[in-house]
């Protein structure tokens, strides 16, 4: 295995120009680039990775805290912003936090510290506006995605409210009537919250229609299964369901099911996430997609500016969505 001099001296350049061309920190002229990239695989050189993190100060590794991996929609984005890291050159580490508080303070701190990471990308449910405040000057970089925005951070986002607002006008330029939004929550969570307002809006402009609101513990199957075998106890069948996740419309699909309705000639369904169980249900599930590459996109680019040092004021990226029409609205 070569050394780091001896390509220097089979592609007849200094130590430092090798160093400049493994790093990718520096522009190399392409035909010394090309030179030392051959010489690179001749000798079979491999840098030590310890020593470019010593040099730099960066390891190369990016933090990304979701709250359930368990949930499909978290999953594909991780995919997603993996593959944004790679491009950039990063490693993606990930951790789970359950949605618990203290879990996402514990490792909102830790960018504070001497960790393993360059930056994190944090998805946070648990967070108070007065935690994100305490945290707003780290020492490493953080993006926030979803919706809990702060002055002090990049933040990375769809419009819930636009979004839900259109499932419903979907919903009612179809014909439904009464529709049910399945998914409120009793505590403040501002994605629920905000498509409960999208939701209320729409009905709220619609003559002649019936709102309706499920309330929900946790965006799951069991969840939306749950509140809709409570709806179909507890008075007249609604025409449309809006559910706030993928899940819960997978769950409600399937109460509706035991129960012998039809869907979408008696209850149309439309679910929010475009998670790739809904496009193989029975019936496929009309969704809201937000365009989960653009987020990973998005937020892996306003990570990689601010660990190279950009000082700027923090931004609100709107990333974009779309509904999706499947068969479960006919």
């Amino acid at each position: 295995m070569g050394r780091r001099e001896d390509v220097a001296r089979l592609a007849g350049v200094s130590a430092r120009t090798v160093s400049n061309v493994v790093s990718g920190t520096v522009n190399v002229a392409a035909g010394t680039r090309e030179r030392v990239l051959a010489a690179i695989e001749e000798l079979d050189y491999r840098p030590s990775e310890i020593g470019r993190m010593l040099r730099s100060g960066r390891t190369g590794v990016a933090g990304l805290v979701v709250p359930d991996l368990d949930n499909p929609y978290f999953a594909e984005l991780a995919r997603k912003l993996i593959e944004a890291a790679r491009g950039h050159g990063y490693t993606l580490m990930i951790e789970q936090t359950d949605g618990v508080r203290d879990r996402e303070r514990e490792l909102l701190a830790r960018a504070d510290t001497k960790a393993i990471f360059d930056g994190l990308i944090v998805s946070p449910l648990g967070l108070t506006d007065d935690d994100l405040s305490r945290s707003a000057r780290t020492q490493r970089p953080v993006v926030l995605l979803g919706e809990e925005p702060h002055p002090g951070f990049d933040h990375v986002h769809i419009d819930n409210f636009v979004a839900a607002r259109e499932a419903v006008e979907h919903l009612l330029g179809a014909g439904r009537r009464h529709v049910v939004a399945v998914g409120a929550q009793r505590t403040v969570r501002s994605s629920s919250s905000l498509r409960l307002s999208g939701f209320e809006a729409a009905m709220g402009a619609a003559p002649n229609a019936t709102a309706q609101v499920a309330y929900v513990d946790t965006f799951t199957r069991r969840g939306g299964a749950d509140a809709t075998r409570a709806l179909l106890r507890g008075g007249p069948l609604p025409d449309a369901l809006f559910c706030f996740s993928d899940l819960l419309a997978l769950g409600a699909l399937r109460a509706l099911h035991d129960a012998g309705i039809a869907v979408p000639e008696q209850v149309a369904v439309v679910g929010f996430d475009d998670i790739e169980d809904g496009r193989y249900g029975n019936p496929s599930l009309t969704t809201i997609s937000p365009d989960k590459q653009a987020i990973a996109r998005a937020a892996m680019d306003a990570l990689v500016r601010r660990i190279g040092g950009d000082e700027s004021e923090p931004v609100r990226v709107l990333a974009p969505h779309r509904l999706v029409e499947r068969e479960s609205t006919g």
